[in-house]
């Protein structure tokens, strides 16, 4: 499984993270908003985004996502879960608020999932309990809530809602 592909989109790029994003991404990350439903509420800030774009740059699974123009507007990462080592999951993703309300975070998913649909049967995506905008996302990807569980997923033990979607049936022609 190839985990940091070049994925292109009528709106958006996703390719692989690299150190030089660093400014870029940190400007897209700055804003507090973006950080009011997630575990890390002061990500916002350099000295606490710093160690986390190290700890994304280091996973060698993060992409980076840009708009047409080409400027940094999120980012999100493909990842193993510790209670699904046989599996595919994707998260972590953040976008500026811009970008929030309309196809864009569906545009990613969608760009991701056809991706590792390509040699995966399921995807996983973890969710925060008290991220609701997430929550409401994930099931409008037709993801469906399968179980709760405390998980380490690279930034300490937390809660996370487990959503799975299934591949599509390929169709016969």
């Amino acid at each position: 499984f190839d985990a940091q592909p070049t994925l292109k989109g009528a709106l958006l790029e996703l390719t692989p993270l690299t150190a030089e994003d660093f400014e870029g991404l940190a400007k897209a990350a700055s804003d507090p908003k973006i950080w009011a439903m997630h575990p890390a509420k002061t990500r916002h800030e350099r000295a606490v985004f710093i160690p986390y774009f190290g700890w994304l740059l280091t996973s060698n699974s993060a992409l980076v996502i840009k708009d047409k123009q080409g400027q940094i507007c999120g980012c999100s990462r493909y990842y193993t879960a510790p209670d699904m080592p046989d599996t595919v999951s994707i998260g972590f993703t953040f976008l500026t608020r811009e970008h929030w309300g309309g196809p864009a975070n569906a545009q990613i998913k969608s760009l991701m999932l056809n991706h590792a649909f390509r040699s995966e049967s399921e995807v996983w995506l973890h969710i925060d309990p008290a991220n609701l905008r997430s929550q409401k996302a994930t099931e409008k990807l037709g993801a469906t809530h399968i179980y709760t569980a405390d998980l380490d997923l690279g930034t300490g033990l937390a809660p996370f809602m487990c959503y799975k979607i299934d591949a599509p049936p390929l169709l016969l022609a």
